[in-house]
């Protein structure tokens, strides 16, 4: 059970804005390594990011910068097998090198809410998040800090191991197979149904503002990645898709009501993740 865990935090939607990462290195299923930064992104911090990990300008005005950091987080995880929670923090790596012209991280990526979703059978739909699964495992940190819930998710990583008796090399495998396994058929192409085994299978996306696509075209990528797609912001959304914002039709406003009210319910303790089209849409290619 050798392995890296890795999380990040970002300053807005976009999410090549990271402002601090977090990793946690485990040998032998124990913690052996903490590695953690605050990141310089170069780029607006959205009050929103900032009320959930209370980083801002101030904290990252003397912190290096990503392309100052990313000779060491290459060679550190360059071929080993990488831990994250979620897709976003592998997105968020893919974009952060892409917008320096940097080498994308080689290494084996391991997603471990598509792990839970298989050992524990009444996580396969829902309650799949960090903090959720890291209660129900009582595993004690401190969420949105990036090097906690890197830790976090190597120690769900461990639990799961234990649980299914399965190595390392094994959850690798049984990642790519279907949650189900005696279920064998994809959803039906030309209609929205959420791909069973899709990445992000249990998720309600809702999209909002102008996109590079047609809307049903992007809601069948959503399909096709497991999404349950939505027209509005309901107490069931977990992801908001943001496109380019017409500010003439937001009646004096800078972002869409459905941006609005998402940003209203994570401040409530909603759990939504907000992401640019471009971050999406990565998550489908990758």
């Amino acid at each position: 059970m050798d392995f890296f865990s890795i999380d990040v935090e970002t300053a807005n939607a976009d999410y090549s804005s990271i402002c601090q990462i977090g990793i946690a290195e485990f040998k032998d299923g124990e913690l052996v390594g903490k590695w953690v930064s605050l990141v310089n992104p170069e780029t607006h911090f959205d009050d929103m990011n900032y009320e959930i990990h209370g980083i801002g300008p101030d904290e990252v005005e003397d912190a290096p910068k990503f392309n100052e950091l990313h000779s060491e987080l290459y060679d550190k995880l360059k071929g080993s097998i990488v831990v994250h929670h979620m897709p976003f923090d592998r997105v968020a790596m893919k974009r952060v090198c892409d917008k320096y012209n940097f080498k994308t991280i080689d290494a084996k990526w391991l997603d471990s809410a598509r792990i839970v979703k298989r050992v524990w059978s009444q996580f396969s739909k829902k309650g799949y998040g960090l903090k959720n699964v890291s209660n129900f495992l009582n595993i004690d940190f401190k969420h949105h800090d990036a090097l906690e819930d890197a830790i976090a998710a190597g120690k769900i990583i461990v639990a799961a191991s234990n649980e299914s008796t399965l190595n390392i090399d094994e959850l690798l495998v049984r990642v790519e197979q279907p949650v189900d396994p005696n279920y064998s058929s994809y959803a039906k192409s030309l209609n929205f149904e959420p791909n069973e085994n899709g990445k992000l299978f249990g998720e309600h996306v809702v999209f909002t503002g102008e996109l590079s696509m047609p809307r049903k075209d992007i809601a069948q990528i959503a399909a096709n990645i497991g999404c349950t797609v939505k027209d509005s912001v309901t107490k069931k959304t977990t992801i908001l898709v943001i496109g380019i914002q017409d500010e003439s039709k937001l009646n004096g406003y800078t972002k869409s009501s459905k941006h609005r009210k998402a940003e209203e319910m994570i401040s409530n303790g909603a759990n939504i993740t907000i992401l640019s089209e471009q971050d999406f849409v990565s998550i489908y290619e990758d």
